[in-house]
């Protein structure tokens, strides 16, 4: 079913100013899904409401019809799982095998299920090796896939990363992207919040943008990378390619922007000079 916000305001009680308003929102089953916004836009805010952590100061959210100011946090938890910017903050457990096997003991999975589970969880995020290592130990890309680890080895529903590239080198970025990829292909809901545009752009789903806690955009990511003007209203930038394109008058066709769509043009400027 989804989940949906209906006319949703957040004040943080040691504040006087909403740091969400009127946000009316739905996320479909299945969705790849990005939130962008500069720091301070509300994103963070916005997706604590999704498992219960926050509730709306006014309006309602539900998840699967189900309203989250009628459910505990744990339950919720077990089907809208959620990785924070610093993986170190989530840790329980003196070693990376523990880790993994805390959530599926705590929410009731067989015993004699849960080592199969942990190994082949391990071994998808290249942990494996580390099992018996302090997750204190791990490098912050190791620390960001642990984290991730944990959470899917119970298999929710709705996964929701917040700055998942933060401190990430070009090799963790592409095992982040593979892993994405991956889940999004399995028919997850994958919520990315962000404000690191050429992330995005690598996998152009639905986009949303937040600027002083309300949505200004909501629709194609294509759409709104066109969108200097909105982009740069926001506090971000164009991804580079579509800088170039635009620089090169092809962000003015109809033509959805692609490395491909500048290769071609490209090829055909060289061709045109020989």
């Amino acid at each position: 079913m989804g989940i949906e916000f209906k006319g949703v305001y957040y004040r943080y009680p040691e504040t006087n100013t909403d740091v969400l308003r009127n946000i009316w929102l739905e996320i479909g089953e299945g969705e790849a899904v990005a939130i962008l916004g500069d720091n301070g836009a509300g994103k963070t805010t916005l997706i604590k409401h999704m498992n219960g952590l926050l509730k709306p100061s006014k309006g309602d959210v539900y998840v699967d019809g189900v309203n989250t100011r009628e459910v505990e946090v744990s339950t919720l938890a077990r089907k809208v799982a959620l990785v924070f910017q610093y993986p170190e903050k989530m840790f329980f457990s003196e070693t990376v095998y523990d880790e993994v096997s805390f959530a599926l003991k705590n929410f009731g999975f067989e015993k004699s299920l849960i080592p199969r589970i942990v190994e082949k969880t391990l071994k998808t995020f290249w942990l494996w090796e580390y099992r018996d290592r302090s997750p204190y130990t791990l490098s912050g890309g190791e620390q960001r896939r642990l984290a991730l680890a944990s959470i899917l080895s119970w298999d929710p529903k709705y996964i929701v990363l917040d700055e998942p590239t933060a401190g990430q080198d070009a090799i963790q970025r592409e095992i982040l992207t593979h892993l994405i990829n991956r889940k999004i292909g399995e028919g997850k809901t994958v919520i990315l919040v962000s404000h690191d545009v050429e992330f995005i752009a690598e996998f152009s789903p639905r986009t949303i943008l937040l600027k002083d806690g309300e949505i200004i955009f909501d629709g194609e990511a294509d759409d709104l990378f066109r969108r200097k003007d909105l982009l740069t209203k926001s506090g971000l930038e164009q991804p580079t390619l579509y800088q170039l394109s635009d620089r090169l008058g092809l962000i003015k066709t109809d033509e959805r922007v692609t490395l491909e769509l500048l290769v071609e043009y490209i090829k055909k400027v060289i061709q045109c000079t020989k």
